[in-house]
């Protein structure tokens, strides 16, 4: 099995949601032994924000691009060439504003490749990125799975949304919440990794 860990949070080490992802991670390798972890830390290499030229390249046949439209079109390739080859996905998703970091949006705008990784038919978009395993590793410093800050987290439902439209509908979302808060911040975080079941 391979294992794609995306990360995203800006801190590092101290990051809740890159220790939720390992710990998801370190429980998959333990149920499948001699599995394999591919690492892409959009924090520390981010891929660029969308721009014209991007875009100019995404809708132009590959035969026809010109150097710099191959040259603009290498970091999506490179996007969903790694989530095409990997069985699971474990994603790491700091809550930075009530939504995710600029730089997991990135990615995803990478990701999303009409004919490639979704493509329009007759009854609607179809999502071309199928059988793969989703796991969400969502940090907070609040509580947002439950009570009067629930409709904040814009995170999660777009995520599900956005990744379901590529065709990744199998996603068990783990939350290290409270981070921030000290009667919940001690057991935050391996409260996150015992909810998950592999």
């Amino acid at each position: 099995m391979q294992i794609l860990q995306i990360i995203s949070s800006a801190r590092g080490a101290e990051s809740y949601s890159t220790q939720l992802s390992q710990g998801i991670i370190d429980k998959l390798l333990a149920a499948q032994p001699g599995s394999s972890v591919v690492v892409r830390d959009v924090a520390k290499a981010p891929f660029p924000h969308l721009e014209e030229a991007h875009l100019q390249a995404y809708f132009t046949p590959a035969e026809g691009r010109s150097p710099e439209q191959q040259e603009a079109v290498r970091h999506s390739d490179e996007a969903i060439a790694q989530v095409m080859a990997a069985d699971v996905l474990v994603i790491g998703v700091p809550f930075y504003n009530f939504s995710i970091a600029s730089s997991l949006k990135s990615w995803l705008d990478h990701l999303t490749r009409a004919n490639i990784t979704f493509r329009y038919t007759p009854t609607g978009p179809e999502g071309l990125i199928k059988g793969k395993k989703v796991y969400l590793a969502l940090a907070s410093g609040g509580i947002y799975s439950e009570g009067p800050m629930q409709p904040y987290d814009f995170a999660t439902p777009y995520l599900r949304w956005m990744l379901a439209f590529l065709g990744l509908t199998d996603v068990t979302v783990a939350r290290a919440e409270g981070v921030k808060l000290p009667e919940f911040q001690p057991t935050a975080l391996q409260k996150g990794i015992d909810s998950v079941a592999v």
